[in-house]
């Protein structure tokens, strides 16, 4: 398990910032409403989730905390950094601990770490969909950023600029 989550937190790591430069080259693509707030969105609940998991503060930022879209990627950046250093130092008795989730209420919901980490990978993808949809219907360039083109890449580290 401690591999395929490396993988996928690289992996997320790379797609994130493949996204990234193709929105920027994109003139407009980062003034567009539902492309911001779907970037804060994923940058957020990738920050929640790595905060739960490592036992530390969960602070939400609001969208409007970020004076520009520089400082949401640079926020984004850091916490994929944070995130691979936690995932390389991981144990398997480490990923079987288990965490509340405490945004999820009515039921409550508690999750071994792993299905955490797990969790906010496969939202993080899915929501740089939405994203690949809205630059296309802006008339830009989506990057490819499904896992088998970083596998045939050979695992190529995240190049943000």
């Amino acid at each position: 398990m401690i591999e395929l989550l490396r993988d996928m937190y690289h992996h997320q790591a790379w797609a994130d910032a493949e996204m990234w430069k193709a929105l920027e080259s994109h003139p407009g693509a980062l003034e567009n409403e539902a492309i911001r707030k779907c970037l804060h969105h994923i940058h957020l609940t990738q920050h929640a989730f790595l905060s739960i998991v490592s036992g530390k503060e969960l602070v939400r930022k609001r969208l409007e905390d970020f004076s520009n879209m520089n400082e949401l990627k640079e926020y984004a950046k850091a916490n994929h950094t944070q995130a691979l250093a936690f995932i390389q130092d991981c144990t398997e008795s480490k990923l079987a601990e288990v965490v509340r989730i405490p945004w999820l209420r009515n039921p409550q919901l508690s999750l071994p770490i792993y299905q955490a980490l797990l969790q906010a990978a496969m939202h993080s993808h899915y929501h740089r969909g939405q994203n690949a949809t809205r630059l296309r219907e802006l008339g830009g360039n989506p990057p490819l950023t499904d896992i088998i083109a970083w596998y045939r890449k050979e695992k190529p580290k995240a190049v943000w600029e």
